[in-house]
């Protein structure tokens, strides 16, 4: 039975399912320190496995970034990016105010999913940028 939840993974589920969705890993204590402090997140489950997740993290008020969203591989396909997606849209739609600026990475092609949620490139105005450990 597929159960979705407003709740953080714990972090063995979050570590795991980040590793078999082809996501970077994150230490064991980066994910200790990270977790609690999302904003908003929510996780599918199938019985008691963690098969999808998105959180988001930011400020509360100027600065929201969508993170983490992943769906197991043998999930992919069947919608459950979308729900993750809508359910991450209903927050931020809750919580925003004028000039509330939401930021994603998108790898390709998730590109695609995010643009039928408004998410436009930054380029050429911007770029992303980041800095790694």
């Amino acid at each position: 039975m597929i159960e979705i939840k407003h709740e953080s993974p714990t972090v063995s589920e979050y570590r795991n399912l980040r590793k078999i969705a082809g996501l970077s890993e994150k230490s064991q204590k980066a994910a200790e320190k990270g977790i609690a402090n999302a904003c908003f997140d929510v996780t599918i489950f199938d019985e008691q496995v963690l098969i999808g997740m998105g959180r988001v993290i930011g400020d509360g008020g100027t600065a929201f970034q969508i993170i983490d969203i992943a769906v197991h591989p043998e999930y992919q396909g069947q919608g459950h990016g979308k729900s993750i997606m809508k359910h991450v849209m209903e927050y931020i739609n809750s919580v925003a105010e004028v000039g509330t600026y939401v930021s994603l990475i998108a790898d390709y092609p998730a590109d695609q999913l995010y643009a039928q949620y408004g998410f436009i490139m930054t380029e050429p105005q911007s770029a992303g940028m980041y800095l790694k450990y």
